[in-house]
Protein backbone atom coordinates (compact mmCIF):
# COMPACT_ATOMS: atom_id res chain seq x y z
CA UNK A 1 0.00 0.00 0.00
CA UNK A 2 1.89 3.29 -1.45
CA UNK A 3 0.88 7.05 -0.21
CA UNK A 4 -1.86 8.64 -1.33
CA UNK A 5 0.09 10.46 -3.55
CA UNK A 6 2.09 7.65 -5.47
CA UNK A 7 0.61 7.41 -9.19
CA UNK A 8 -0.80 3.52 -10.46
CA UNK A 9 1.41 3.72 -13.13
CA UNK A 10 4.19 3.20 -10.62
CA UNK A 11 2.70 0.06 -9.40
CA UNK A 12 2.62 -1.51 -12.71
CA UNK A 13 6.91 -1.32 -13.03
CA UNK A 14 7.48 -2.08 -9.13
CA UNK A 15 7.29 1.89 -8.11
CA UNK A 16 10.99 1.40 -6.42
CA UNK A 17 11.98 5.12 -7.28
CA UNK A 18 8.44 6.63 -7.00
CA UNK A 19 7.84 4.31 -3.68
CA UNK A 20 11.36 5.72 -2.11
CA UNK A 21 10.20 9.56 -3.10
CA UNK A 22 6.83 9.15 -1.10
CA UNK A 23 7.23 7.00 1.83
CA UNK A 24 10.39 8.88 2.20
CA UNK A 25 7.59 12.60 2.91
CA UNK A 26 5.48 10.47 4.71
CA UNK A 27 7.02 10.41 7.95
CA UNK A 28 5.00 14.30 8.62
CA UNK A 29 7.73 16.38 10.01
CA UNK A 30 8.72 17.71 6.89
CA UNK A 31 12.55 16.15 6.13
CA UNK A 32 12.54 13.64 3.70
CA UNK A 33 15.35 11.60 4.79
CA UNK A 34 13.72 11.55 8.38
CA UNK A 35 14.24 8.31 9.80
CA UNK A 36 10.80 6.06 10.36
CA UNK A 37 10.54 3.16 12.53
CA UNK A 38 7.08 1.29 12.23
CA UNK A 39 5.36 -0.70 14.80
CA UNK A 40 3.67 -4.05 12.40
CA UNK A 41 1.90 -6.51 14.35
CA UNK A 42 -0.31 -9.44 12.37
CA UNK A 43 -1.29 -13.23 12.81
CA UNK A 44 -0.81 -16.30 11.08
CA UNK A 45 0.84 -19.64 10.58
CA UNK A 46 4.64 -19.21 10.05
CA UNK A 47 4.93 -19.44 6.81
CA UNK A 48 2.86 -16.49 6.67
CA UNK A 49 5.15 -14.36 9.15
CA UNK A 50 8.12 -15.04 6.83
CA UNK A 51 6.13 -13.75 3.92
CA UNK A 52 5.45 -10.60 6.05
CA UNK A 53 9.13 -10.27 7.29
CA UNK A 54 10.61 -10.54 3.79
CA UNK A 55 8.11 -7.70 2.23
CA UNK A 56 9.30 -5.24 4.81
CA UNK A 57 13.41 -6.02 3.71
CA UNK A 58 11.96 -5.21 0.59
CA UNK A 59 10.22 -2.20 1.62
CA UNK A 60 13.31 -1.05 3.04
CA UNK A 61 15.37 -1.85 0.12
CA UNK A 62 12.79 0.53 -1.53
CA UNK A 63 12.63 3.33 1.37
CA UNK A 64 15.88 3.62 3.51
CA UNK A 65 13.99 5.74 5.66
CA UNK A 66 11.65 3.30 6.73
CA UNK A 67 12.43 0.65 8.77
CA UNK A 68 10.02 -2.28 10.80
CA UNK A 69 9.97 -3.21 14.22
CA UNK A 70 7.60 -6.07 13.77
CA UNK A 71 5.51 -8.49 15.96
CA UNK A 72 3.59 -12.05 14.92
CA UNK A 73 1.84 -14.60 16.66
CA UNK A 74 -0.86 -16.91 16.26
CA UNK A 75 -4.56 -16.27 16.05
CA UNK A 76 -5.77 -16.88 19.56
CA UNK A 77 -2.65 -15.16 20.90
CA UNK A 78 -3.22 -12.51 18.71
CA UNK A 79 -6.89 -11.01 19.24
CA UNK A 80 -6.07 -11.90 22.93
CA UNK A 81 -3.20 -9.18 23.09
CA UNK A 82 -4.99 -6.69 20.99
CA UNK A 83 -7.72 -5.41 23.01
CA UNK A 84 -4.85 -4.72 26.15
CA UNK A 85 -3.08 -3.06 23.85
CA UNK A 86 -6.41 -0.71 22.60
CA UNK A 87 -6.79 -0.06 26.18
CA UNK A 88 -3.77 0.99 26.80
CA UNK A 89 -3.47 3.22 23.27
CA UNK A 90 -0.30 1.33 22.52
CA UNK A 91 -1.41 -0.70 19.17
CA UNK A 92 1.21 -0.42 16.38
CA UNK A 93 0.93 2.09 13.54
CA UNK A 94 0.41 -1.13 10.66
CA UNK A 95 -1.75 -4.07 12.16
CA UNK A 96 -3.49 -6.61 10.64
CA UNK A 97 -7.50 -6.36 11.30
CA UNK A 98 -10.49 -9.57 10.47
CA UNK A 99 -13.38 -9.21 9.12
CA UNK A 100 -14.92 -10.88 12.26
CA UNK A 101 -13.18 -7.95 14.69
CA UNK A 102 -12.85 -4.60 12.59
CA UNK A 103 -16.06 -2.66 13.27
CA UNK A 104 -16.02 -3.36 16.62
CA UNK A 105 -12.28 -2.24 16.86
CA UNK A 106 -13.15 0.62 14.01
CA UNK A 107 -16.24 1.81 16.50
CA UNK A 108 -14.24 2.10 19.48
CA UNK A 109 -12.36 4.45 17.45
CA UNK A 110 -9.03 2.74 17.44
CA UNK A 111 -8.54 2.55 13.79
CA UNK A 112 -7.70 5.33 11.49
CA UNK A 113 -10.04 6.36 8.54
CA UNK A 114 -8.04 5.22 5.19
CA UNK A 115 -10.48 6.44 3.07
CA UNK A 116 -8.26 8.83 1.52
CA UNK A 117 -5.90 6.03 0.28
CA UNK A 118 -6.31 6.00 -3.84
CA UNK A 119 -7.03 2.65 -4.88
CA UNK A 120 -8.69 3.40 -8.45
CA UNK A 121 -8.30 0.47 -10.81
CA UNK A 122 -6.81 -1.69 -8.06
CA UNK A 123 -10.22 -2.47 -6.10
CA UNK A 124 -13.34 -2.04 -7.21
CA UNK A 125 -15.31 1.03 -6.01
CA UNK A 126 -18.82 -1.57 -5.14
CA UNK A 127 -16.01 -4.09 -2.85
CA UNK A 128 -14.70 -0.84 -0.91
CA UNK A 129 -18.33 0.84 -0.38
CA UNK A 130 -19.59 -2.77 1.23
CA UNK A 131 -16.60 -2.67 3.28
CA UNK A 132 -17.08 0.70 4.49
CA UNK A 133 -18.20 1.12 8.33
CA UNK A 134 -20.55 4.26 9.19
CA UNK A 135 -18.86 5.41 5.31
CA UNK A 136 -15.58 5.19 6.08
CA UNK A 137 -13.06 2.37 4.98
CA UNK A 138 -11.22 1.43 8.18
CA UNK A 139 -8.78 -1.32 6.90
CA UNK A 140 -7.43 -1.85 3.46
CA UNK A 141 -8.41 -5.61 1.87
CA UNK A 142 -5.20 -7.10 0.61
CA UNK A 143 -7.07 -10.81 -0.73
CA UNK A 144 -9.95 -12.01 -1.24
CA UNK A 145 -11.38 -14.83 0.92
CA UNK A 146 -14.22 -17.60 0.57
CA UNK A 147 -15.07 -20.28 3.31
CA UNK A 148 -15.07 -23.50 1.95
CA UNK A 149 -14.32 -27.21 3.15
CA UNK A 150 -11.44 -29.03 2.82
CA UNK A 151 -11.31 -33.48 2.20
CA UNK A 152 -9.24 -35.95 2.45
CA UNK A 153 -9.37 -37.08 -0.98
CA UNK A 154 -7.04 -39.87 -1.28
CA UNK A 155 -8.42 -41.19 2.14
CA UNK A 156 -11.99 -41.73 1.47
CA UNK A 157 -11.35 -42.82 -2.52
CA UNK A 158 -9.12 -45.51 -0.77
CA UNK A 159 -12.23 -46.49 1.33
CA UNK A 160 -14.40 -46.26 -1.76
CA UNK A 161 -16.53 -43.27 -0.30
CA UNK A 162 -18.06 -40.88 -2.59
CA UNK A 163 -16.55 -37.20 -2.77
CA UNK A 164 -18.00 -34.21 -1.74
CA UNK A 165 -19.11 -32.37 -4.93
CA UNK A 166 -19.62 -28.55 -5.75
CA UNK A 167 -22.72 -26.93 -4.45
CA UNK A 168 -23.68 -29.76 -2.72
CA UNK A 169 -26.64 -29.83 0.11
CA UNK A 170 -26.78 -29.67 3.54
CA UNK A 171 -28.98 -33.10 3.32
CA UNK A 172 -26.00 -34.43 1.22
CA UNK A 173 -23.77 -33.27 3.59
CA UNK A 174 -25.26 -34.94 6.65
CA UNK A 175 -25.46 -38.15 4.26
CA UNK A 176 -22.10 -37.74 3.30
CA UNK A 177 -21.06 -38.32 6.49
CA UNK A 178 -23.59 -41.07 8.05
CA UNK A 179 -22.74 -43.36 4.47
CA UNK A 180 -18.85 -42.79 5.36
CA UNK A 181 -19.01 -43.91 8.58
CA UNK A 182 -19.70 -46.87 7.28
CA UNK A 183 -16.51 -47.41 5.30
CA UNK A 184 -13.56 -45.70 7.28
CA UNK A 185 -12.38 -47.24 10.05
CA UNK A 186 -13.11 -47.00 13.97
CA UNK A 187 -11.26 -43.93 15.42
CA UNK A 188 -11.51 -42.14 11.67
CA UNK A 189 -14.29 -39.49 11.43
CA UNK A 190 -15.90 -37.91 7.92
CA UNK A 191 -16.93 -34.79 9.69
CA UNK A 192 -16.05 -33.32 12.77
CA UNK A 193 -18.56 -31.56 15.54
CA UNK A 194 -19.09 -27.86 15.89
CA UNK A 195 -19.70 -25.24 18.33
CA UNK A 196 -19.03 -22.24 16.83
CA UNK A 197 -22.12 -19.99 16.22
CA UNK A 198 -20.80 -18.75 12.79
CA UNK A 199 -20.84 -22.33 11.44
CA UNK A 200 -24.60 -22.63 11.95
CA UNK A 201 -25.11 -18.86 11.06
CA UNK A 202 -24.16 -20.50 7.65
CA UNK A 203 -27.19 -23.40 7.95
CA UNK A 204 -29.62 -20.82 9.13
CA UNK A 205 -28.69 -18.50 6.58
CA UNK A 206 -28.60 -20.29 4.05
CA UNK A 207 -32.60 -21.06 4.64
CA UNK A 208 -33.41 -17.92 4.45
CA UNK A 209 -33.63 -17.50 8.05
CA UNK A 210 -31.22 -14.61 8.12
CA UNK A 211 -27.87 -13.32 10.13
CA UNK A 212 -28.32 -13.82 14.00
CA UNK A 213 -27.03 -10.43 14.67
CA UNK A 214 -28.37 -7.88 12.30
CA UNK A 215 -28.86 -4.15 12.55
CA UNK A 216 -25.13 -2.89 13.90
CA UNK A 217 -26.03 -5.55 16.93
CA UNK A 218 -29.65 -4.06 17.60
CA UNK A 219 -31.60 -6.95 16.53
CA UNK A 220 -30.96 -10.86 17.74
CA UNK A 221 -31.99 -13.52 15.61
CA UNK A 222 -31.41 -17.29 16.21
CA UNK A 223 -34.22 -19.26 14.38
CA UNK A 224 -35.33 -21.95 17.09
CA UNK A 225 -36.70 -24.78 14.82
CA UNK A 226 -33.52 -24.84 12.63
CA UNK A 227 -31.08 -24.86 15.63
CA UNK A 228 -32.97 -27.52 17.58
CA UNK A 229 -33.08 -29.31 13.72
CA UNK A 230 -28.87 -28.59 12.83
CA UNK A 231 -27.61 -29.48 16.94
CA UNK A 232 -30.48 -32.41 16.76
CA UNK A 233 -28.28 -34.00 14.07
CA UNK A 234 -25.00 -33.95 15.87
CA UNK A 235 -26.59 -35.37 18.69
CA UNK A 236 -26.88 -37.65 16.64
CA UNK A 237 -23.72 -38.39 15.00
CA UNK A 238 -22.05 -38.22 18.69
CA UNK A 239 -24.30 -41.44 19.50
CA UNK A 240 -23.75 -43.46 16.57
CA UNK A 241 -20.10 -41.80 16.52
CA UNK A 242 -19.88 -39.93 13.11
CA UNK A 243 -18.32 -37.42 14.34
CA UNK A 244 -15.37 -37.65 17.02
CA UNK A 245 -15.32 -37.32 20.98
CA UNK A 246 -16.03 -34.31 22.51
CA UNK A 247 -12.42 -34.44 24.22
CA UNK A 248 -10.50 -35.41 20.59
CA UNK A 249 -12.35 -32.33 19.49
CA UNK A 250 -11.63 -29.56 22.14
CA UNK A 251 -7.86 -30.80 21.50
CA UNK A 252 -7.63 -30.27 17.84
CA UNK A 253 -5.60 -27.04 16.61
CA UNK A 254 -5.55 -26.06 13.14
CA UNK A 255 -2.23 -26.67 10.83
CA UNK A 256 -0.42 -29.04 13.84
CA UNK A 257 0.88 -32.16 12.24
CA UNK A 258 -0.27 -33.67 15.83
CA UNK A 259 -3.87 -32.18 16.31
CA UNK A 260 -5.13 -30.96 13.64
CA UNK A 261 -8.07 -33.10 12.61
CA UNK A 262 -7.26 -33.53 9.01
CA UNK A 263 -3.23 -33.71 9.00
CA UNK A 264 -3.57 -35.92 11.99
CA UNK A 265 -5.48 -38.58 9.92
CA UNK A 266 -8.76 -38.30 12.36
CA UNK A 267 -11.11 -36.48 10.32
CA UNK A 268 -11.67 -36.72 6.41
CA UNK A 269 -13.27 -32.66 6.00
CA UNK A 270 -12.82 -29.97 8.21
CA UNK A 271 -13.66 -25.93 7.30
CA UNK A 272 -11.22 -23.72 5.37
CA UNK A 273 -10.48 -20.50 3.61
CA UNK A 274 -8.62 -19.26 0.81
CA UNK A 275 -5.88 -17.94 3.21
CA UNK A 276 -5.45 -21.34 4.87
CA UNK A 277 -5.82 -23.76 3.15
CA UNK A 278 -2.37 -23.80 1.67
CA UNK A 279 -1.15 -24.53 5.17
CA UNK A 280 -3.13 -28.09 5.20
CA UNK A 281 -2.22 -28.63 1.76
CA UNK A 282 1.77 -27.99 2.73
CA UNK A 283 1.01 -30.62 6.01
CA UNK A 284 -0.75 -32.98 3.43
CA UNK A 285 0.69 -33.02 -0.38
CA UNK A 286 -1.29 -33.73 -3.16
CA UNK A 287 -4.18 -35.73 -0.73
CA UNK A 288 -6.54 -32.62 -0.27
CA UNK A 289 -8.87 -31.58 -2.09
CA UNK A 290 -11.40 -28.50 -1.74
CA UNK A 291 -15.66 -28.12 -2.18
CA UNK A 292 -17.78 -24.72 -1.00
CA UNK A 293 -19.58 -24.99 2.52
CA UNK A 294 -23.41 -27.11 2.34
CA UNK A 295 -25.85 -24.93 0.35
CA UNK A 296 -29.42 -24.34 1.00
CA UNK A 297 -32.08 -22.47 -0.81
CA UNK A 298 -30.41 -18.87 -0.43
CA UNK A 299 -26.76 -20.08 -0.96
CA UNK A 300 -23.78 -21.18 1.21
CA UNK A 301 -20.83 -20.00 2.72
CA UNK A 302 -19.25 -16.39 1.67
CA UNK A 303 -16.60 -15.10 -0.64
CA UNK A 304 -15.39 -11.27 0.33
CA UNK A 305 -12.53 -9.74 1.38
CA UNK A 306 -11.80 -10.27 5.28
CA UNK A 307 -8.07 -9.90 5.69
CA UNK A 308 -7.19 -6.36 5.92
CA UNK A 309 -4.12 -3.63 7.09
CA UNK A 310 -5.01 -0.78 9.22
CA UNK A 311 -3.47 2.08 11.10
CA UNK A 312 -3.82 3.21 14.43
CA UNK A 313 -5.19 6.26 15.77
CA UNK A 314 -2.26 6.66 17.98
CA UNK A 315 0.20 6.20 15.65
CA UNK A 316 2.77 8.77 15.06
CA UNK A 317 3.49 7.87 11.30
CA UNK A 318 0.30 7.65 9.91
CA UNK A 319 1.29 9.08 6.57
CA UNK A 320 4.06 6.87 6.51
CA UNK A 321 2.16 3.49 8.06
CA UNK A 322 -1.07 4.37 5.16
CA UNK A 323 2.36 4.83 2.32
CA UNK A 324 3.50 0.65 3.26
CA UNK A 325 0.06 -0.53 3.18
CA UNK A 326 -0.79 1.06 -0.69
CA UNK A 327 2.20 -0.12 -1.53
CA UNK A 328 1.81 -3.47 0.16
CA UNK A 329 -1.63 -4.19 -1.99
CA UNK A 330 -0.64 -2.65 -5.33
CA UNK A 331 2.98 -2.98 -6.23
CA UNK A 332 3.69 -6.45 -7.55
CA UNK A 333 7.76 -6.48 -5.83
CA UNK A 334 5.18 -6.82 -3.04
CA UNK A 335 3.05 -9.69 -4.39
CA UNK A 336 5.41 -11.86 -5.78
CA UNK A 337 7.01 -11.52 -2.00
CA UNK A 338 4.06 -12.72 0.13
CA UNK A 339 2.25 -14.46 -2.95
CA UNK A 340 -0.76 -15.71 -1.68
CA UNK A 341 -0.32 -16.65 2.39
CA UNK A 342 -2.93 -14.18 2.36
CA UNK A 343 -5.63 -15.38 0.43
CA UNK A 344 -5.66 -14.48 -3.56
CA UNK A 345 -4.08 -11.07 -3.93
CA UNK A 346 -7.05 -8.14 -4.35
CA UNK A 347 -5.36 -6.52 -6.83
CA UNK A 348 -5.99 -8.61 -10.30
CA UNK A 349 -2.17 -7.80 -12.03
CA UNK A 350 -0.83 -9.24 -8.98
CA UNK A 351 -2.69 -12.55 -9.33
CA UNK A 352 -1.90 -12.77 -12.66
CA UNK A 353 1.90 -12.07 -12.10
CA UNK A 354 2.18 -14.66 -9.29
CA UNK A 355 0.18 -17.61 -11.15
CA UNK A 356 2.74 -19.26 -13.82
CA UNK A 357 4.66 -19.82 -10.65
CA UNK A 358 2.40 -20.83 -8.08
CA UNK A 359 2.55 -24.25 -6.17
CA UNK A 360 -0.76 -26.50 -6.00
CA UNK A 361 -0.99 -25.56 -2.44
CA UNK A 362 -1.44 -22.21 -3.48
CA UNK A 363 -3.67 -22.86 -6.70
CA UNK A 364 -5.77 -24.74 -3.98
CA UNK A 365 -6.84 -21.59 -2.62
CA UNK A 366 -8.10 -20.48 -5.60
CA UNK A 367 -9.62 -23.06 -6.86
CA UNK A 368 -11.60 -23.27 -3.48
CA UNK A 369 -12.33 -19.26 -4.12
CA UNK A 370 -13.98 -19.79 -7.32
CA UNK A 371 -15.88 -22.86 -5.79
CA UNK A 372 -17.62 -20.96 -3.77
CA UNK A 373 -17.98 -17.18 -5.32
CA UNK A 374 -21.27 -18.42 -7.45
CA UNK A 375 -23.40 -19.09 -4.56
CA UNK A 376 -21.46 -17.39 -1.49
CA UNK A 377 -23.89 -14.94 0.41
CA UNK A 378 -22.44 -12.36 2.17
CA UNK A 379 -19.91 -12.33 5.27
CA UNK A 380 -21.51 -11.59 8.67
CA UNK A 381 -19.32 -11.11 11.77
CA UNK A 382 -20.61 -10.31 14.91
CA UNK A 383 -21.47 -6.69 15.89
CA UNK A 384 -19.07 -4.48 17.84
CA UNK A 385 -19.76 -5.33 21.43
CA UNK A 386 -20.65 -8.74 20.88
CA UNK A 387 -17.76 -10.87 21.45
CA UNK A 388 -18.74 -12.47 25.29
CA UNK A 389 -21.99 -13.79 23.54
CA UNK A 390 -19.91 -15.53 20.44
CA UNK A 391 -17.31 -16.67 23.72
CA UNK A 392 -20.23 -17.71 25.81
CA UNK A 393 -22.12 -19.47 22.77
CA UNK A 394 -19.12 -21.73 22.66
CA UNK A 395 -19.05 -22.43 26.19
CA UNK A 396 -22.27 -23.56 25.70
CA UNK A 397 -22.47 -26.04 22.80
CA UNK A 398 -19.26 -27.09 24.55
CA UNK A 399 -21.76 -28.22 27.38
CA UNK A 400 -23.68 -29.31 24.79
CA UNK A 401 -20.87 -31.61 23.13
CA UNK A 402 -20.00 -32.89 26.46
CA UNK A 403 -23.34 -33.83 27.57
CA UNK A 404 -23.80 -31.30 30.55
CA UNK A 405 -26.83 -29.37 28.69
CA UNK A 406 -29.56 -30.16 26.43
CA UNK A 407 -29.89 -28.44 23.19
CA UNK A 408 -33.35 -26.70 24.12
CA UNK A 409 -31.57 -25.19 27.36
CA UNK A 410 -28.34 -24.14 25.53
CA UNK A 411 -30.77 -22.32 23.20
CA UNK A 412 -33.01 -21.01 25.92
CA UNK A 413 -29.50 -19.34 27.83
CA UNK A 414 -28.01 -17.95 24.24
CA UNK A 415 -30.99 -16.22 22.97
CA UNK A 416 -31.76 -14.83 26.43
CA UNK A 417 -27.99 -13.38 26.20
CA UNK A 418 -28.63 -12.00 22.76
CA UNK A 419 -31.62 -10.29 23.15
CA UNK A 420 -30.29 -8.84 26.21
CA UNK A 421 -27.30 -7.66 24.41
CA UNK A 422 -29.66 -6.14 21.60
CA UNK A 423 -31.81 -4.47 24.00
CA UNK A 424 -29.32 -2.84 25.23
CA UNK A 425 -27.67 -1.81 21.42
CA UNK A 426 -30.53 -0.80 20.79
CA UNK A 427 -31.36 1.22 23.80
CA UNK A 428 -27.67 3.37 23.11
Amino acid sequence: MLAATLALSACGNGGANNGEANASNAGGNGDPNAPVKLKIMWQGADIRHQAMLKTQEVYTKLNPSVTFSPEYMAWDDYWKKLPTLAASHSLPDVLHMDGAYIQEYATRGTLEDLSDIDLSGVIDEKTLENLKIGGKLYGIPISRNAQGMAFNKEALEAAGIELPKKDWTWDEYFDFARNARAKLPEGVYPISDTDTWDFYQYYQMSYGKGRIIQEDGKKFNLDKDLFMKFYGIHSEFREKKIVPPADMVSAFKENDPQADPMASGKVMTRGATVGSVGALEQLMPGKIDVVNLPVGPEGGGWAQPTIFLSVSTDSKHKDAAKAFIKWFVTDKAAGETYGTNFGIPIYDEIYTALEPTLAPKEKLGKKLYDTSIDKAMPFSPAAAGWTEWVDNYKKTMDSVMFGQKSIEDAYNEISKAGNAIAEKQAAK
